[in-house]
């Protein structure tokens, strides 16, 4: 019979001391480059929003432009809300609609969009209410690139 050595029963405490710090080192490293895709993700999502609601309120434009149905002499052609491009409008007796539904702004999770109109000022953080000419976050944050979100 072989009789074993202590040593060599199990890990000792400094090897699991050093496994320990090892492992702890490699997961502070990957928490940032979570946050860093989290962050990126919104950010996507909120390029790809503003994109959506803008193209909608340019295809409303579009088809006032055309005659496609009645406007406010004093909305140049723009709609007068974002529920108004979810809702559609009456285009020779059948319902336009521009925009599913109001998405959800990824900074603030709210469907609180700001908004401004042709006769606000461009950099303007409240809205005259005559109609919709552009939209924008409400956000204060800043964007990976040093950009403000509320800039874009």
């Amino acid at each position: 019979m072989r009789l074993r050595h202590r040593s060599e029963d199990g890990l000792t405490l400094v090897e699991l001391i050093v496994t320990v710090a090892i492992l702890a080192i490699l997961a502070s490293a990957a928490v940032p480059v979570a946050r860093f895709q989290v962050k990126r993700e919104k950010e996507r999502e909120l390029h790809y929003d503003l994109w959506q609601m803008r193209a909608a309120i340019d295809a409303y434009k579009d088809a006032a432009d055309r005659g496609a149905f009645q406007t406010k002499l004093d909305s140049q052609g723009y709609p007068p809300d974002l529920e108004t491009l979810v809702n559609g409008v009456d285009v020779q007796g059948k319902k336009v609609r521009f925009l599913r539904r109001i998405p959800v702004d990824p900074m603030t999770n709210s469907t609180d969009w700001g908004l401004r109109s042709m006769q606000d000022d461009p950099d303007s953080d409240s809205w005259g209410g005559q109609s919709v000419f552009d939209v924008y976050t409400k956000s204060d944050g800043t964007a990976l690139d040093g950009t403000k979100y509320k800039d874009w």
